[in-house]
């Protein structure tokens, strides 16, 4: 099996040029073709020589590969079905796939990125986490989402909340933002790409530690012992904890800080639920996006309905803590929230 060249850096790819006894500025070459310009194909990277071209893919392929299909919803979300190699040479290879959804808005052009084949947090309320864990992406297969979609290069923003867990496979997360925002890769500012978690406490401290993008908390319930019947992940990673870790680090400048907060009707929608969130993160710098819960099959509970949410609102705001309500995208495509599953059949 041959090593894919996308997820290298550009510093990587001058080596690795070099031990195919070329000249290492073909490693600059190649990063801008994929990096700068979102080209996988090698019949388009025209600057490189046919003699480059032969030696290097003798050893290594692109990495690159189109969606299987896509399906498009009445709101102009899109989402993108991409096939991904799993396993390993001593255990065989097999498929799976992964979602990819991009969210027009304006001027802006968001790419909601996957980074695992399921997950294994077990929310009991995501599609994603329902069907449980089947691998992790590597570096290309991350940076394939951004780069193999029609228009890649009108992409203004991505947000890891696709499929996965981002920090429960941190270090392929962790150089594809390196690629993302490195002057020799895609030079986008950290401040374009947000990263949300369920709260893997030693990989967010090193998320913290180590990058300059946003950060978004899953929450969903300020409350420990209702928040561990839905979220398992709550007895491993406690809230508390990760509001405690949180306050360790400055959110007002470049880099914010804000808490994902699904709304169930009767479950996490009430006064004492507010009231606790106000207190759980008073002083913090931080905001609270309300989201509308996506009805998926045989789970029991419904969204809260649009006053509740707005009266939640209205509290947290008139305590000091930014809240506002998220407006729900793709859902008739089962692209929102909670709703990825990789489907094999898109239209």
């Amino acid at each position: 099996m041959k090593t894919k060249l996308l997820g290298k850096t550009q510093q990587e790819l001058s080596a690795l040029s070099a031990d195919c006894g070329l000249k290492p500025f073909v490693g600059r070459q190649l990063a801008d073709w994929m990096y700068a310009k979102r080209v996988g194909d090698w019949d388009r990277m025209g600057n490189i020589s046919k003699e480059s071209k032969a030696r290097l893919q003798e050893r290594y392929e692109l990495g690159a590969s189109a969606p299987q299909g896509s399906a498009l919803s009445s709101d102009g979300t899109v989402k993108y079905l991409f096939k991904v190699k799993t396993g390993n040479a001593e255990n065989g290879y097999g498929y799976g796939y992964c979602e990819s959804v991009l969210i027009p808005d304006e001027d802006r052009r968001t790419l909601c990125v996957s980074s695992q084949l399921g997950c294994r947090m077990g929310c009991k309320f995501c599609m994603t986490g329902r069907q449980g864990w089947h691998g992790n992406l590597d570096v290309a297969d991350i940076l394939n989402q951004f780069i193999s979609i029609p228009e890649p290069d009108k992409l203004t923003n991505a947000v890891f909340m696709g499929m996965g867990e981002p920090l429960d496979n941190y270090e392929a997360v962790s150089k594809a933002i390196e690629i993302l925002t490195s002057e020799n890769g895609f030079g986008w500012s950290p401040k374009r790409i947000t990263l949300s978690t369920i709260g893997i406490l030693p990989a967010l401290r090193k998320f913290l530690d180590e990058q300059r993008c946003h950060l978004a908390v899953s929450l969903h319930n300020p409350f420990p012992e209702e928040r561990l019947e839905m979220m398992p992940v709550q007895k491993a990673w406690p809230l508390e904890d990760i509001v405690s870790l949180l306050r360790q680090y400055d959110f007002s400048g470049q880099r914010r800080v804000s808490f994902e907060y699904t709304m169930f009707s009767g479950w996490n929608d009430e006064k004492r639920h507010a009231d606790a969130l106000i207190r759980l993160l008073g002083g913090l710098e931080c905001r609270v996006n309300l989201i509308r819960f996506h009805k998926i099959p045989d789970f029991p509970y419904e969204s809260s309905h649009l006053v509740r949410m707005e009266d939640f609102r209205d509290r947290l705001n008139k305590h000091g803590i930014i809240c506002t309500i998220r407006a729900s995208r793709g859902e008739d495509i089962l692209a929102a929230c909670g709703m990825l599953a990789g489907q094999h059949l898109l239209q």
